[in-house]
């Protein structure tokens, strides 16, 4: 005979009906409360304990102790030398031939499958995240949104997609016999890249874009100046776009000031990226620049217009970049004639801030492995977050964030000193951990005596 294991919300559940049936509660209402059928009411309220009584069977073979060892296994160990991944076939083969290893015993392929499916376990499968990284994310993104949804006159996005692949299929498409779907050659040539520099209007949904060879400056300038030329005059214009180097280059600087009609400043003074970032962003001309914040350029509604594009003709067979600038200027046309309308933005990133630091705690666990520019920057947004969304997340996050630097902050400073870079910036770096760790220690601190 062998105790059965009592699954944890069924224990709850009898614990409750016992409760109330001690406190003269009818069946009846438990039952309907608790929905649960009256028999099972009756059964447990009438019942000493609430637990399952001992039943035949066969005994456990695997306890509890080599399902956690499984898991542990299979969920944070490697086939290969910090990479791979275990499938339950090869983790179940890995422990059968050694069964003194990381288990102990072994385990079938359906045992492995079963355990990791009990748990709702899946580490074998992954996609894509997208961290948020810029220290002013939040200001910047709703300063766009801001636009998107009160928009002035002539708004534009732009943006670049580069890079695309003009593809010849070795064979023809074909068609299958009930001609439910089309059959595509795998094999292909490849006949070289192009890139599409495009202007999307935000009011009225139409598109200026080009297809050149490279997206350098002189390309970018060319174009830049063709879609002034085509907008409105004596108006003011605004333009949003990611920051890409080129971008906020000087010689599209002396672009803006000469068709805004105001005098470029000198080299000297936009010597480096951010002065010549704050002119374009000036409001003092009549061209005005709005750039995504770094890492948000799925903010830019171009990018939207760019996948329409992709999805219409990137997937084509093309004997050379001839025939797919001809296939990408009649889509544009057709777009411009009869699919333009104005995207309906509706994204206000309501939820984006706990979502930010529930990602980033869950980062720190691989701390070691973080590129450390990238992880000085997610230290001063956590930093920012703290001044100006402390009181929208839930405190329990805010705790797990500071357990969870507590535990990695040698790790984190550990490899900001090993980096290679000059002693004022690693002391920088240094200074920026020791900000995070000390504001949010000082924080959860104060929320604990407020509770106490």
């Amino acid at each position: 005979m062998t105790g059965a294991k009592t699954n944890g919300a069924n224990f709850i559940k009898r614990q409750l009906i016992k409760s109330l049936y001690n406190e003269k509660v009818k069946t009846k209402v438990i039952s309907y409360y608790l929905a649960c059928h009256i028999g099972t009411t009756r059964l447990w309220a009438n019942r000493d304990g609430v637990k399952d009584m001992p039943r035949s069977g066969r005994p456990v073979v695997y306890g509890q102790l080599a399902q956690l060892s499984l898991m542990g296994f299979y969920c944070q160990t490697t086939p290969f030398t910090k990479c791979g991944k275990w499938t339950v076939r090869l983790a179940s083969k890995y422990l059968i031939e050694n069964p003194n290893g990381k288990i102990g015993e072994e385990i079938s392929k359906s045992t492995v499958h079963r355990v990791l499916q009990a748990n709702n376990l899946k580490p074998h499968r992954s996609k894509y995240y997208l961290h948020v990284s810029d220290p002013d994310f939040f200001p910047k993104m709703n300063h766009i949104i801001a636009l998107y949804l009160n928009p002035p006159k002539n708004l534009y996005c732009f943006d670049e997609c580069p890079g695309i692949q003009v593809l010849k299929r070795k064979m023809p498409d074909i068609r299958t016999e009930n001609q439910k779907i089309r059959l595509k050659e795998f094999e292909y040539g490849r006949n070289g890249t192009i890139d599409v520099l495009a202007f999307f209007s935000v009011n009225t949904g139409k598109v200026f874009a080009t297809c050149r060879p490279n997206h350098k400056i002189g390309t970018l300038i060319e174009v830049f100046e063709k879609q002034l030329e085509l907008a409105p005059k004596n108006e003011p214009l605004h333009y949003i776009m990611d920051n890409l180097n080129s971008h906020c280059c000087y010689d599209l600087c002396v672009l803006i000031a000469k068709h805004s009609e105001v005098d470029c400043p000198p080299l000297t003074e936009l010597d480096n990226m951010e002065k010549r970032r704050e002119w374009l962003m000036s409001s003092n001309k009549r061209i005005i620049f709005h750039y995504t914040p770094f890492h948000g350029s799925w903010l830019n509604q171009v990018e939207i217009w760019f996948g329409i594009l992709g999805a219409k003709c990137f997937d084509e067979s093309y004997g050379g970049p001839e025939a797919l600038y001809k296939a990408i200027y009649e889509f544009i046309d057709l777009w411009n004639t009869l699919l333009f309308e104005p995207f309906k933005w509706k994204y206000t990133g309501k939820g984006l801030p706990e979502k930010v630091v529930k990602i980033f705690i869950k980062i720190l666990i691989s701390s070691e492995n973080m590129d450390v520019a990238v992880t000085v920057k997610m230290l001063k947004l956590m930093v920012n977050m703290i001044n100006d969304f402390w009181d929208e997340i839930p405190y329990r996050f805010w705790n797990d964030l500071n357990n969870r630097l507590y535990e990695k902050y040698e790790t984190i400073k550990t490899n900001i000193l090993n980096t290679k870079s000059r002693a004022r910036k690693r002391n920088e770096r240094i200074e920026s951990l020791d900000s995070l760790k000390l504001i949010i220690n000082n924080k959860t601190k104060n929320n604990y005596e407020k509770v106490a």
